[in-house]
């Protein structure tokens, strides 16, 4: 997946700041900012709930955040905003994927630039030293709300102890995890109403049982691509090992080992007629997703994923009210950063202002 191209910087970008994105391209790595104070935004950071360094971690049990399901919309996209923040505000657009794809110049809708690690030999570091010492009890967090967590970081020390160091690839991929946190304190704290996992088919089972009216008090319900409105707080879903284009291909395979990936909706960006959603271990990191999107007349805004490799193939719908189609411009974060919070820099506003023309504008 490319990183964002600078013909979609100068798309939409404020004026004011054409000139930073020219010399601040987002192929570099940019720093993190700090999660906000509490009294700020009451969230507690994933590293809460490790104690030690990297090489002797271990998982501190906490209970999950529960607040009332309709106030949980909007928690969701705030923390899934102030994480992708923490990481660096870093963007994946797959709109030109789609648009090269449609143009029958992408195979498969694949790109074929080289991803993380590979087979055979020993895995390249994900992370710089530094950025993996930083890194490392937040993502060890993500785990830590999962019934496996425990486990994973005791096998993860193992690897920092080994000759990469606090630059070592986590040994398990954290995307499931990252959603379970965000779902954890975002407040569905029970499993009844979302299945904490380290693997993406366990709550999507439990969306297609909601769906199917035997999952009552789930969070989520699914539906296919197209079939119902995608609002900010929903999760938009790939399939890669077996693929799946429909909920019902899953529902015949329900409780069977699947490799598959959720996203958290956080932008519907109507005019641009695109999809932003946030996901974790997104080529390593906690990153936000452009997907180019359609509307048929009489039918809701669909995602159009070019990917054959690895449809989006279902959509989880939140039962919980609508709150708009950009929260991200309002999210705390953001509007810290446009208020001249800390971490305020020219480099990372103009990041985050690939996301939405008018984040810099959003209200103090």
């Amino acid at each position: 997946m490319p990183v964002i191209s600078k013909r979609t910087i100068l798309a939409v970008l404020p004026a004011a700041l054409v000139a930073v994105a020219a010399i601040a391209p987002l192929t570099a790595q940019q720093a993190g900012v700090d999660r906000l104070p509490a009294e700020v935004f009451d969230v507690a950071p994933p590293s809460d709930r490790v104690r030690g360094g990297p090489g002797q971690m271990k998982v501190q049990a906490r209970p999950c955040r529960t607040v009332p399901l309709p106030e949980t919309r909007r928690r969701l996209v705030d923390v899934a905003v102030q994480e992708w923040a923490f990481f660096g505000f870093r963007v994946v657009d797959r709109t030109e994927i789609a648009e090269r794809a449609a143009a029958g110049n992408v195979p498969n809708g694949r790109q074929g630039a080289p991803g993380f690690g590979g087979r055979g030999g020993r895995r390249r570091p994900s992370f710089s030293p530094e950025e993996g010492a930083r890194l490392a009890a937040s993502i060890a967090g993500y785990w830590a709300v999962t019934p496996e967590g425990s486990w994973i970081v005791e096998r993860q020390n193992d690897e920092w102890t080994g000759p990469d160091g606090t630059a070592a690839r986590w040994n398990a991929p954290w995307s499931a995890a990252f959603i379970s946190w965000v779902m954890c304190e975002g407040g569905l704290g029970g499993p009844n109403q979302f299945q904490r996992a380290i693997a993406h088919h366990a709550y999507i089972d439990q969306a297609i049982r909601a769906r199917d009216g035997r999952a009552a008090q789930a969070a989520f319900v699914a539906y296919d691509t197209g079939e119902a409105a995608i609002s900010p707080g929903d999760l938009l879903c790939s399939s890669r090992q077996p693929v799946y284009r429909t909920i019902a291909e899953r529902r015949r395979q329900a409780g069977v080992g699947a490799r598959t990936h959720c996203d958290v909706v956080v932008m519907v960006d109507e005019g641009r007629e695109r999809i932003l959603a946030i996901g974790g271990n997104v080529r390593g990191i906690v990153a936000l997703k452009l997907l180019r999107a359609q509307r048929t007349a009489g039918q809701p805004l669909r995602v159009v994923d070019p990917d054959e490799e690895r449809p989006i193939f279902a959509h989880l719908k939140l039962r919980a009210e609508s709150i708009g189609a950009n929260p991200l411009s309002t999210s705390p974060t953001m509007k810290a950063l446009g208020c001249g919070g800390p971490g305020r820099t020219p480099a990372l506003l103009a990041a985050a202002s690939v996301a939405a023309a008018d984040l810099i504008a959003a209200r103090c």
